[in-house]
């Protein structure tokens, strides 16, 4: 999936343009779906308005009006790329749930999104492994557990450790060795939001970054100054959040 970091690596290139949106349904199985829009609007129009024949001379553009515009498996994809294909039961199992579309806007392309559909936590765990290689843009939080009833959150997960890894994967030496801690200055922002298919019974733990909408949501969003400033005060920033449905 190398187009995915070559765009990251392309966003250098222009600060605080993209933001990252994830949303994670827990489904009363103790699966859970998870899905990342990568918005790419502000970035592609700064680069038109720059230089408008850039999109144009820059590879990875090129190949990112070639993918789909629909829900797409990784395998699917692979067989696409022509890339050698795996025999391995379980990559192929993994493959099968996890997905890939563009996003277009008038005809051009707006940004990606990444899906991971009905994942259980043995998923989860094969992901870890998966992404030592891919190197894919995830969430942290979908490595949270989830038995279908309670949710227990660690806060330690709210980094972007997935996002700045996905950066350096295609980056140069040099380039790579600027991605770290630098994040604040490639996006604009980022944030998740938690739903659940049955009604929130109680939350013990808090955070400054964690905030209950309604019966079925939680929304985190990411204060990207304060997640690389070691000085940074909270009020509350408890280590670990529980959430029980009912």
């Amino acid at each position: 999936m190398k187009n995915i970091s070559l765009l990251f690596i392309a966003g250098l290139f222009v600060l605080q343009s993209c933001t990252i949106n994830s949303e994670i349904v827990y489904h009363k199985d103790s699966a859970s779906t998870s899905v990342t829009d990568i918005d790419m609007r502000q970035f592609i129009s700064e680069m038109k308005a720059m230089t408008p024949d850039s999109l144009k001379q820059q590879k990875e553009f090129g190949e990112m009006d070639k993918l789909p515009t629909v829900w797409t498996s990784f395998l699917d994809i692979q067989k696409q790329d022509g890339k050698p294909q795996t025999t391995d039961p379980d990559s192929i199992r993994l493959m099968k749930k996890i997905f890939m579309k563009m996003n277009k806007e008038n005809n051009e392309p707006a940004g990606l999104s990444l899906k991971m559909d009905h994942f259980t936590q043995a998923d989860y765990q094969m992901l870890k492994g998966y992404n030592k290689k891919e190197k894919l843009p995830l969430d942290q939080n979908i490595f949270n557990n989830w038995d279908g009833q309670t949710l227990t959150i660690n806060t330690e997960n709210f980094n972007l450790k997935n996002i700045e890894e996905a950066l350096k994967s295609k980056a140069s030496k040099d380039e790579a060795e600027k991605v770290e801690g630098m994040v604040t200055m490639f996006f604009k922002s980022i944030g998740t939001t938690l739903k659940f298919e049955n009604k929130i019974r109680s939350i013990t733990g808090k955070h400054d970054w964690v905030k209950q909408t309604d019966n079925y949501t939680v929304k985190i969003n990411y204060d990207l100054k304060a997640m690389y400033d070691k000085e940074a005060k909270f009020r509350n920033a408890d280590k670990k959040i529980v959430i029980v449905t009912e």
